[in-house]
């Protein structure tokens, strides 16, 4: 009887412990790390204006509902800087993506006593779990449209979803925190 309760007790703490690492693991993927860099000789406060550079986003390898909800966020991102869409921009907005795909293995064991796994004449065993992911990176360059240097580039990582209602959500929420490292403040 005691065996029975120890395993029970056991079996309730892993339980619980692999429900926290789940649980760890999802707020983990909602994050969103981003970073920037940019030319220190540019001095940011001379562009006003901006459009989009259509012949490098027509390179990028995403759906193009994909592409016009990026850009759709884009624009709105920009416009609450101050920044005006123009047929003659200072700057041109180009985007590329690439995203991979995360396999997590986590193997929950224990084995008390002998053989492996849990059967009616051994005792022990453990479990597994397998959660994939498809991490997504989206990358934001900000091109002088007279000289056609890249003159600023923000990058933003986390995971994807795929959910249609959750997705113009995700993509914003990704150009929003991208977009927040610029212009870029000069130490």
């Amino acid at each position: 009887m005691k065996k029975k309760q120890l395993t029970h007790g056991i079996m309730k703490k892993i339980k619980l412990l692999s429900l926290l690492f789940i649980t760890a693991f999802i707020a983990s993927c909602t994050s969103i790390r981003v970073a920037s860099d940019y030319d220190d000789a540019i001095d940011f406060s001379n562009y006003k204006t901006y459009a989009f550079f259509k012949e490098g986003i027509d390179k990028a390898e995403i759906s193009d509902l994909d592409k016009k909800r990026i850009l759709r966020a884009v624009d709105a991102e920009m416009q609450k800087k101050g920044f005006t869409k123009s047929e003659n921009p200072d700057m041109l907005v180009n985007i590329f993506t690439r995203s991979t795909e995360q396999v997590n293995v986590n193997n929950w064991g224990y084995n008390y006593g002998w053989g492996w796994g849990y059967t009616p004449w051994m005792w022990g065993g453990g479990y597994s779990t397998v959660n994939s992911s498809t991490e997504g990176t989206l990358y934001i360059d900000l091109i002088d449209a007279q000289k056609k240097d890249l003159i600023w580039q923000g990058v933003g990582t986390g995971v994807l979803t795929f959910e249609r209602d959750k997705k113009q959500e995700r993509i914003n929420e990704f150009v929003q925190k991208i977009i927040a490292e610029f212009p870029p403040q000069k130490k």
